[in-house]
């Protein structure tokens, strides 16, 4: 299990693009199966507002990386992340 942190830490900090070269922010955190001892996903936190809406933050599948090395290139993700409005209450009566 050290080797995994030691591995996943290495991530942490690095620059994320999309296939088609455009930047979408640094990876923050990872979402981790412990009880597997793999690598869920990863969490970018102030995102590229060209690709997500308000720029916040995201959590990445990992089988959407395509590579990582001194970046971190993603296979795949979306052309624009909308946020989820909230329902608009129920009028009072």
């Amino acid at each position: 299990m050290s080797r995994l942190l030691e591995e996943t830490s290495e991530i942490i900090g690095l620059q994320v693009y999309t296939h088609s070269g455009v930047f979408l922010g640094n990876v923050n955190n990872l979402v981790v199966d412990v009880d597997n001892g793999a690598v869920d996903g990863i969490f970018v936190g102030e995102t590229n507002p060209l690709l997500v809406e308000g720029s916040r933050a995201v959590s990445i599948p990992y089988r959407w990386v395509q590579s990582v090395g001194d970046i971190v290139i993603l296979r795949y993700f979306p052309k624009r992340v909308s946020a989820k409005k909230a329902p608009a209450p129920a009028p009072a009566k």
